[in-house]
């Protein structure tokens, strides 16, 4: 066994608990270690946390392991348990608690949750409600952020809640995870659908178009685009504004708030999808990828930039 393998068992060998974490509990450096502390804070249990971001052999070696890709990563008695989202399921449903040897909440002691409905949105339901029979507004939010809106039949464990009016009808389990959500209905030049603001969701890379990034930079926002290619690549083609992420690049992100709205684009767009979830896991909240890259800013915005 390997030295560092060595260190990760005496660790768990002598902790019940143990959480392989970003951060600490008292300042956790991405939103699903936070998530993780929290749920064991709820459960009153003592536990060991494990700052992977202050070892980089622990943060490696904890992932071969536990043959387990993503962090944080918990141990409940030398038994792996899963991640972020297991361990969310795990607490909903009752059995984490029942492994911790914890009373688990009544489902009676859920609150119903607070979800707002904008005018467009409720328009836009009001019009489909014709054709849905006896279905009701559903909206549920899965441990994983997996969002489903749509019409469906009543579940007895539902929320039914008023929101201006309408009906919305909300799965027990997913009550904390909708509170305080606001659902919209946006009719842009980028087409129509529902837009959700969930201030529960941990951070996460989303992803912005061209035209998206064309109208807010013309509009003068506050935003920060990050060019992640080399500098060959560069002296081919550039958006504009942006800034080359070489060292000096690095040191301008470094001087930015981590709740500064920054976009990454490469070539076609993977590269900055990679660079962007770096950059997650270092506490940064409002990460944006260019969709297509530059070569979709070329194609669809500027054909003045050379393709290549």
């Amino acid at each position: 066994m390997s030295d560092v393998n060595e260190r990760i068992k005496t660790i768990i060998d002598d902790h019940d608990i143990v959480l392989f974490m970003k951060g600490t509990r008292m300042f956790p450096q991405c939103g699903f270690s936070a998530r993780a502390v929290e749920i064991f804070k709820r459960c009153g249990v003592k536990f060991k946390e494990v700052n992977v971001l202050a070892d980089g052999d622990i943060r490696q070696g904890i992932k071969d392991f536990s043959n387990w890709p993503t962090i944080p990563q918990a141990y409940v008695k030398g038994e792996f348990i899963g991640g972020s989202d297991i361990i969310l399921e795990m607490y909903e449903n009752g059995e984490l608690q029942k492994m911790l040897g914890v009373d688990a909440p009544a489902p009676a002691d859920a609150a119903p949750p607070e979800v707002t409905i904008t005018a467009g949105a409720k328009a836009a339901f009001e019009a489909a409600m014709g054709d849905v029979g006896n279905d009701v507004l559903r909206f549920d939010v899965a441990p994983n952020w997996q969002y489903e809106l749509f019409f469906g039949p009543k579940q007895k464990d539902d929320f039914a809640i008023d929101c201006d009016g309408l009906t919305l009808h909300v799965p027990g389990g997913s009550a904390a995870r909708v509170d305080g959500a606001t659902i919209d209905f946006i009719d842009g030049p980028d087409g129509k659908g529902f837009k959700i603001d969930n201030p529960n969701e941990p951070p996460s890379v989303k992803t912005m178009t061209t035209g998206e990034l064309k109208r807010l930079l013309d509009a003068g926002e506050a935003i920060h685009v990050f060019d992640v290619r080399g500098a060959n690549e560069r002296a081919i083609a550039k958006i504009e504004p942006s800034i080359l992420l070489d060292d000096d690049g690095q040191k301008k992100l470094a001087a930015l708030d981590k709740d500064a709205r920054i976009v990454l684009y490469c070539h076609h767009g993977a590269r900055s999808r990679s660079a962007a979830e770096q950059l997650l896991q270092t506490g940064y909240t409002k990460l944006f990828n260019l969709t297509g890259g530059i070569d979709a800013w070329s194609a669809t915005v500027d054909d003045s930039v050379p393709r290549y």
